[in-house]
Formats: C-alpha cells, structure tokens, sequence
C-alpha cells in the first residue's frame, strides 16, 4: 500500500477498542475518520469471563450505530503477546489473561470477521505513515517541485513507557516474533547497566528530577514542565535538565533504531508535549559524534543529518535544495542526485489516539485487500 491516504475515501468500516486495565472504549472508523459515538465500559479486568463479556458487549453496542456491516475488527492491545496469531500473555494491569488468552480467534468466532491486533506505537507508526506525517512531508516536497520523497517511517510513542513502531515502505514491519522496533530495551545512554526506556519516559523525567533537585513530591511530567517553564514553584534548572537528560537517552534510541531503518521520525505520546525541553539534546545527540579509538578521529554520529520540522528555520532547510539532476555518461538523459541524506523530526500530525485509530483502520483493510 502507498502512503498517499489510500483510506480516506473508502466507505468500508471498522471496529477499533482502545483496552486498558479500567476502562475499554469502543469505536468505529471510515475514511479514517471515527463515525459512532465511543462506547465506554469497564474492564473487570480480574474476571476473565467478565472482560470477555465486556469486549463483546461494546462491540455489539458500536455495530448498533453502523448503517452497514462493519468488515473486520482491529484494535491495539497491551503485550506481551502472539499480535499475529491474536493470543494474549501475561498482562500487568489485565491480571485475568495470565496464561495466554486467544482473544483475537475468539472475537473472530463471534462476530464472523476478521480480526487483527497489534500494539500500539505500530499502529501510531502505521496511522502517521498512511494519512499522516509521511504524505505531509512528502506533499511539501511536491509542492515545492522537488524530486525527493520519503517512503519509511520510524514512529515513537511517550508515556508510562516507549512505545515505537517502524513502517517500511507502506508496510508495517513486524518481524518474525512480533517484536520488531521494541527500543525500549535498547542500552540506557545515561546509565548502561539500565534499559533506556528507564529515562526516555515519563518515570525518567521523575526519577531525573528527583536526583538533580532532591525534591520527592510525586509529581507529573505535565509538573515538571510547568516547573521548567517557571509557571509552578519548584527547581526550574532541575527540571529543565531532567528533560535534556531524557532528550539525550531519547536520541540515542532514535539513532540506533534509525541507522536501519533510515527514515521520518514521528513523536507521539503524552510526554511530546514538552518537547520545547527535550528536543535540543535530542538533536545534539543525533548530529553528534562518534570516536575511533584512541581519539584517531571522529565521524558524524548518523549518515544522515537529522532537521528538527518542528523548528522553521531548520524545516526549511530540510525542505530546501539537496536534490539535483546528474547527466547520465555518454547520454543526453539525466537522473535525480540526493546528493544531502536527511531524516525529519517531528510531532504528531494526526494526535496520538487517532494516528492509532487510523492505524488500525489501515492495517485491517490492507490485509484484507491484500487477500483478494
């Protein structure tokens, strides 16, 4: 499928569930948009049979507001858990699923669809690929009358942990385990012997300013930043400093991850919001550098310099020049040169929940398109 809002035109429908250990919210999407007024009701999350019952309940509750039939089911759901075969592990906040639950198989037996689950930083990935970042970036492009184009997303959710998705090429990558992009456990920057999501999210911009402040109130990320911006009492040079500690844990996460994948970056979550705060170490780490040993010399930290889009001098730039056309030898024909490799950072186009709806959406009609 091609990142061009392939989507956002097609009258099919889909039913989408936002799970969590208190509440589940039941929607349904068309034209990438949601159509139905959500359906809210509680987990009891300790009773399997009831839980069950629930996810049937506001499904059966959204399939009421439908005009039509819907044609799949597609949803995010917590890990650890078998996405492609619909099978769900041992879940902290979802105590009765402990032993692995066939949820997907068993949705599909009720309501005679088909049903696909994933996570959700793959689904946020997907949504922004589809009708989000990627077509925004590249109609930019076009507009300007350049050549260029980006085809691979890398996209990356902020909260209780670090959720991130990667898009290739219109599809989304999984790996042979589910298990791709899981960057979460790539090496703490800041703290080896740690994992980096222990600083690159919302638990790392508390624990960071605890530390450098000394200050043990429980307080929220949305504090701290209050806190750096000095409309709340506290330590604003801590907090600003917890939130470049978690920007350099970030970027390297972003630079490992995008040495493969070589794409868009796209940020979501909670946490983004604070992104005046992090963003800067974020990108000192990608456009840093890297040593031979003994100090013999030093090369960029990424082949391809990183443009914070948030930022206009710096999007401008990105969007400017780098591509020229190169005579082909012996020929009159000439070809396109991107001679300056670049990757964008940016936020959120669509808004988290529903780059993850859109995702959703997008993944069950792909599939079942790529079936006929």
């Amino acid at each position: 499928m091609t990142q061009n809002n392939t989507y956002q035109h097609d009258n099919r429908s889909v039913l989408t569930l936002d799970a969590g250990g208190t509440n589940l919210v039941f929607n349904a999407v068309q034209a990438n948009k949601e159509i139905v007024t959500p359906v809210t009701l509680p987990t009891h999350a300790e009773d399997l049979d009831k839980c069950l019952g629930q996810i049937v309940k506001g499904f059966e509750e959204v399939i009421k507001q439908l005009p039509e039939a819907p044609v799949a089911i597609s949803f995010a759901f917590p890990g650890p858990a078998d996405y492609a075969n619909g099978i769900i592990g041992d879940l902290p906040n979802l105590p009765s699923f402990r032993g692995g639950i066939a949820l997907g198989p068993y949705l599909q037996e009720k309501f005679k669809l088909p049903v696909f689950i994933n996570n959700d930083g793959d689904l946020f990935a997907y949504g922004e690929a589809c009708a989000g970042a990627l077509p925004d970036v590249n109609a930019r492009f076009e507009k300007m009358g350049s050549p260029r184009r980006y085809h691979n997303l890398i996209g990356i959710t902020l909260g209780t942990g670090t959720g991130c998705g990667v898009v290739y090429k219109g599809e989304l990558f999984l790996g042979d385990n589910g298990a791709s992009a899981e960057i979460w456990t790539v090496r703490n920057k800041r703290y080896p012997t740690c994992f980096s999501e222990e600083g690159a999210a919302i638990r790392g911009v508390q624990h960071a300013y605890r530390v450098l402040s000394g200050d043990h109130t429980v307080l929220t990320p949305k504090d701290i930043c209050e806190i750096a911006e000095g409309t709340r009492a506290g330590n604003q040079q801590a907090a600003q400093a917890a939130f470049a500690e978690m920007g350099d844990i970030l970027g390297n996460q972003i630079a490992e991850v995008n040495l493969v994948v070589d794409g868009l970056v796209v940020i979501g979550g909670g946490v983004s919001n604070a992104h005046k705060w992090f963003m800067p170490s974020l990108m000192k780490e990608l456009n840093g550098t890297i040593k031979c040993y003994d100090n013999r010399g030093e090369f960029p930290r990424m082949e391809s310099k990183a443009y914070n889009l948030m930022d206009p001098a710096q999007a401008e730039q990105f969007f400017a020049g780098g591509s020229t056309m190169v005579k082909i030898p012996y020929s009159d024909k000439q070809v396109v040169y991107n001679k300056d490799k670049k990757i964008g950072i940016m936020l959120s186009k669509l808004g988290t929940s529903t780059a993850v709806s859109v995702g959703a959406y997008s993944f069950a009609l792909n599939a079942i398109d790529k079936e006929k």
